[in-house]
């Protein structure tokens, strides 16, 4: 089973964008998907509502309330956890018995990867990610590849104690697909299966990572 959590110490990195794409993207796959949402302003639950009345809906759970796990279906085949915005690592280390992955969203600017840099070296010295026993993978957010702000950036994400595993696009067709409980995965326009593929290699990784 998959069990995923999505954290970041910087707020606006696209944390529940990237919660919600892949809860969309397992759920059309046929998979019974969770997103537990632990963040107070509610972003991936209000989203699983919009969308519940498609065949692929996802199921929402508030978790900023104790005791949520128990409400997990058995028969869930992903959970996916959006952390609250501006987690510390003390905080990530709470849902890390409930995890075997963990995706850090991350911003191609020297100010946000400076911020993220204490995060990440705190979060290598937790136990359960220092044994090997979560995997964590990096995810540049809203990258503009064609710049020398976005290269710059992705040479200094390579000196960071954890792997890159995906580079998005920035587009504003996450916030338009968003605000209808949609995803980038429920689109088969030429343009959109472009931004599909930039989630490649951050859908292999979780394969390899997720059991």
């Amino acid at each position: 089973m998959l069990k995923l959590l999505v954290a970041s110490s910087k707020g606006g990195c696209g944390k529940s964008t990237i919660a919600s794409n892949l809860a969309a993207y397992f759920a059309l796959k046929g998979k019974a998907t969770v997103l537990a949402d632990a963040d107070r302003q509610g972003s991936s639950r209000n989203w699983c509502e919009k969308r519940a009345a498609l065949d692929s809906a996802v199921l929402p759970l508030d978790a900023t309330r104790k005791g949520w796990q128990k409400h997990v279906p058995d028969d869930a085949d992903c959970l996916i956890i959006d952390s609250g915005a501006g987690i510390r690592a003390s905080e990530v280390a709470e849902f890390l018995d409930d995890v075997n992955t963990l995706v850090v969203p991350v911003l191609p600017s020297v100010v946000d990867l400076e911020a993220t840099a204490p995060f990440l070296a705190e979060l290598a010295a937790l136990p359960r990610i220092r044994k090997h026993k979560v995997a964590v993978g990096l995810v540049a957010n809203r990258t503009k590849p064609w710049t020398q702000l976005t290269q710059q950036a992705s040479e200094r994400i390579g000196a960071f104690p954890f792997p890159l595993v995906a580079q998005l696009r920035d587009t504003q067709a996450y916030s338009l697909m968003n605000g209808l409980g949609k995803s980038i995965f429920d689109y088969h326009s030429e343009a959109v299966r472009s931004h599909q593929e930039d989630w490649q290699k951050l859908l292999r990784w979780l394969k390899k990572h997720g059991d």
